[in-house]
């Protein structure tokens, strides 16, 4: 026989006060038209339950007395109501639990319950997940990916394969257009194939590697749980922890996981700060990579793009109209992961990515070629050059906005070549990743929208990036001016 619930001794006080005005309000139709007791309603409105209130409000005394009864009871206990009355469940839950299952490994099942504690408690929870950001993303995807790896495979195109796919190519084929479309500064093989192998390859894999790594640890879900409030402030749940993180590894990937979420309006706001705020693998990856040389610039950038991610996500669920989504999610057991399940999971996503990006990274070496050929190219440079010169930036920054359209991290690609021949200054540099961080999103990511979204929101989410990401960059010129500052 299950024991009854007692909850603490003022919200039993307030419990017995609500019944018995039910019970005396002979006009009250609650207990007739619901078939529960008066316990489970005066419950329901002591934690405020929307559908009770309403009938309540229709008579103005009851109402105004159990409103007297909740505010003593809450002046009264340390905690929300709702919060009190949740532990006390959870509490005989526990010690029914205890009743009915044995447990020979209990030290194992401690150890654990510890664990989890301490990841989804905010107190122990944030520096965790500070340390396995910096060492995770920072040390191992940033610096390792980003920076080791893309420099050995960068090198090696750069002194084994573009010289002689170059010297190949102008063998084969004397018309030089011809050669331009494969080889030289802006062909299929030594641009195109290049930024896929050796730039976003590197950076890709070693997040999906890190991905993987948290997801078999079962570490993923206690993030959920541990951000789901400040989540709820983005008119989002824990829930949309999942589609954020795997946006960190790629948008179109992620922006199809939205459709888990639970409302239209949930899954309209997480497609709309991926698109803005939420940079892919190899995207942030490059920028990490190149901003590790001046740590203030990358702090500056880190936290000027969350910081867009907050607000613009807090003042788009306040224009967003629509029911707050619950959560409720199936938190796994933790446990140390499996090579081989890191492994797989690893190879199917680079797999998935890698055909994906590399059809989009040759089409985008095409399209160049096509816009140099016929002259078209250079127009669209020369009207770009403006706004570059007024964000303060060198007109060689022009070329990788308009690579940004084709993909975003063509756009980082192009960025991380400029910078290795010395263009950019720090503040140059800074303002260039803000802006390339919250531009268009790719046109993978794109197509995406639009099946998730519907064009008529997929081209409301682009026009209000475009302007706005550049005017992120001016005002990110305008504060370091002020402040005086030179990275």
């Amino acid at each position: 026989m299950l024991s009854e619930i007692v909850y603490p001794e003022h919200i039993e006080i307030a419990l017995a006060k609500i019944e018995a005005l039910l019970a005396d309000e002979k006009e009250n139709s609650l207990s007739k038209n619901y078939p529960i007791s008066k316990r489970s309603i005066a419950l329901l409105l002591l934690q405020k339950d929307s559908e009770f209130w309403q009938k309540i409000k229709q008579d103005e005394r009851l109402a105004r007395e159990i409103e007297e009864v909740i505010a003593t009871a809450e002046s009264q206990v340390n905690e929300p109501l709702s919060t009190a009355i949740a532990t006390a469940r959870q509490q005989l839950a526990w010690a029914i639990e205890k009743k009915v299952l044995s447990e020979p490994t209990n030290q194992k099942n401690l150890l654990t319950e510890r664990l989890h504690q301490l990841t989804v408690n905010p107190i122990t929870g944030f520096p965790l997940l500070i340390l396995i950001l910096y060492y995770g993303v920072y040390k191992f995807v940033g610096e390792f990916g980003a920076g080791t790896l893309v420099d050995i495979i960068e090198t090696f195109f750069e002194e084994n394969i573009n010289p002689n796919i170059n010297h190949l190519v102008a063998q084969i084929f004397p018309w030089v257009p011809l050669q331009d479309l494969i080889a030289n500064e802006y062909g299929i093989i030594t641009l195109g194939i290049r930024y896929a192998v050796a730039i976003v390859l590197p950076v890709v894999a070693t997040f999906f590697l890190m991905f993987s790594f948290l997801e078999d640890s079962g570490y993923l879900p206690r993030l959920s749980l541990m951000l789901d409030r400040l989540f709820k402030f983005l008119g989002l749940s824990g829930r949309a922890v999942i589609p954020m993180v795997l946006g960190l590894g790629c948008d179109t990937m992620a922006t199809m996981v939205t459709r888990t979420l639970e409302t239209k309006r949930e899954r309209l706001i997480a497609t709309f700060l991926l698109s803005l705020a939420v940079p892919c693998a190899a995207q942030w990856g490059v920028i990490i990579g190149l901003l590790a040389q001046n740590p203030l610039a990358l702090l500056i950038w880190g936290g000027f793009i969350t910081g867009i991610f907050i607000i613009v996500g807090y003042l788009i669920a306040k224009l967003i109209p629509g029911k707050q989504a619950g959560f409720y999610m199936e938190i796994p057991p933790l446990r140390i992961p499996k090579l081989q399940n890191i492994l797989v999971k690893t190879w199917v996503r680079m797999k998935w990515y890698f055909l994906e990006i590399l059809p989009l990274f040759i089409w985008a070496s095409i399209f160049i070629w096509i816009g140099r050929l016929t002259g078209l190219f250079n127009v669209i440079i020369k009207g770009i050059e403006p706004l570059a010169l007024g964000l303060g930036l060198p007109r060689e920054a022009a070329p990788i906005f308009l690579y940004g359209f084709f993909r975003r991290d063509y756009g980082a690609a192009g960025l991380f070549d400029l910078q290795q021949k010395g263009i950019f200054s720090g503040n140059q540099l800074l303002i260039t990743a803000i802006i390339l961080t919250l531009f268009l999103p790719c046109i993978a990511q794109f197509q995406i929208m639009v099946k998730e979204q519907g064009l008529k929101s997929s081209l409301a989410i682009i026009a209000f990036i475009l302007p706005f990401a550049f005017l992120m960059g001016y005002i990110m010129k305008v504060v370091l001016n002020v402040l005086g500052v030179n990275l």
